[in-house]
């Protein structure tokens, strides 16, 4: 897809460690990875490319990055065996629910769905 002026079209990640963080995406969200070098690896199939930069620092104040799932109670399941960390457990607001969790390398995400 052609990049559009103002839209997101990659997203950077830290991680502490790119196999962990490989593994966890893949089982919890079925992306897919290119590995470049031993310090980056590249995403795919996760409606948007993005990437996850090695760093040996403390991972503090990441972008707050949404995914869709129509099923939350799974999405969490799947995170949770996963080894990631719910943060903030499923709520309401208007026109769906979510919830947040840290990935293995402490990377706060989301995940949300329409209310049924």
């Amino acid at each position: 897809m052609k990049p559009t002026n103002n839209h997101i079209n990659y997203i950077e990640f830290k991680a502490t460690d790119l196999e962990t963080a490989k593994t966890f995406y893949n089982k919890v969200f079925g992306w897919q990875f290119t590995d470049y070098g031993d310090r980056y690896v590249a995403f795919e199939a996760s409606g948007v490319a993005g990437g996850f930069e090695k760093t040996d620092q403390p991972i503090t104040n990441g972008a707050l990055v949404v995914i869709y799932h129509e099923d939350l109670n799974q999405a969490k399941q799947q995170v949770e065996i996963a080894g990631g960390t719910i943060c903030v457990d499923i709520f309401s607001f208007p026109g769906g629910s979510r919830f947040q969790f840290l990935d293995p390398s402490g990377n706060e995400l989301s995940v949300w769905s329409y209310d049924s």
